[in-house]
């Protein structure tokens, strides 16, 4: 079963806005130095809404070889129209996915009885676990706990969900429970992290933050895992300033490349629009809140 920290894997650019594949492998080897549990690809962090179809099959070759089998894989493949996300999602499989994190549609928005027809369709066509991504704030789907647990139960693949529908931890307890805390059933939380702590004491299998200050989260969870909170809460408070900026609408990307270029872990911090750069002013506030997580005990 998927456990632990997976950040979602950033796309580094070169200025002219086409993959730094040579700062990607680098990226990839500092999240697993780092002690990533695992890794989510082509999730919103990871600008995968940007991604050409060619650039997703040769970032996930290269990923998985560089990878090799270290940890698991967890590979976005949701899309608007079923027969497109059942493409994505085979494609995934082919090359080497763990498991598929999987938005709904979110164009033309299905009820119920159309997101279990979506979801069934996928899961009838791969062999890989599915994680169901209910981000209705990005979008605007709803998907009630009812549905979700119906699904964990119906659908074949459906072994975990990603919450990111605040409040997170309560939605993340009621699921639990509606599973009757079933062990083999992996729910994750998202937004960056922000209510970890909450999200493991009430049942998360995981957390899948941006991948800027993943030793800052694997420790948070160790700490949690031996149940060791006091601690756990020393380490989230130190990084909240950081963690609450980068959840400003539109930025997180650009702070968390602002964050991995400053370290050297990727040679230049350019996103493709629509994503959002930091201003200047922006910059300057990301730096003192750097300097303040890198300078914090640990």
């Amino acid at each position: 079963m998927l456990r632990g920290v997976f950040p979602i894997v950033v796309t580094p650019f070169q200025e002219d806005g086409s993959i730094d594949y040579d700062s990607l492998d680098c990226l990839i080897e500092h999240l697993l130095e780092q002690g990533a549990h695992g890794l989510g690809l082509f999730g919103n962090a990871s600008e995968g809404y940007t991604l050409l179809p060619g650039e997703r099959v040769e970032m996930l070759k290269r990923i998985a070889r560089r990878v090799g089998g270290r940890v698991p894989l967890v590979v976005g493949s949701g899309h608007t129209g079923t027969d497109a996300a059942v493409a994505l999602s085979r494609e995934a499989e082919a090359l080497g996915a763990s498991a598929l994190m999987v938005l709904p549609p979110y164009f033309l928005r299905p009820d119920g009885d159309g997101l279990l027809f979506y979801f069934s369709t996928i899961s009838s066509a791969v062999s890989i676990p599915i994680m169901v991504q209910d981000a209705p704030l990005m979008t605007q789907v709803a998907m009630p706990v009812a549905l979700l647990a119906r699904m964990a139960r119906e659908i074949a693949q459906v072994k975990s969900a990603k919450v990111e529908a605040p409040p997170t931890g309560t939605k993340i307890g009621a699921l639990k429970a509606a599973l009757d805390g079933a062990a083999d059933f992996a729910i994750f939380g998202g937004l960056n992290g922000q209510f970890l702590i909450e999200e493991f004491e009430r049942g998360a299998a995981g957390a899948m933050p941006s991948s800027d200050i993943t030793a800052t989260y694997v420790a948070i969870w160790s700490h949690l895992s031996r149940c060791e909170t006091a601690e756990a809460w020393r380490k989230f408070t130190a990084a909240l300033p950081l963690i609450r900026f980068e959840l400003q609408p539109g930025l997180g990307v650009s702070a968390a490349k602002h964050n991995l270029l400053a370290r050297g872990v990727i040679r230049c911090a350019r996103v493709r629009h629509p994503t959002q750069s930091l201003d200047a002013g922006g910059l300057r506030e990301l730096a003192k809140l750097r300097e303040m997580h890198e300078n914090s005990p640990h």
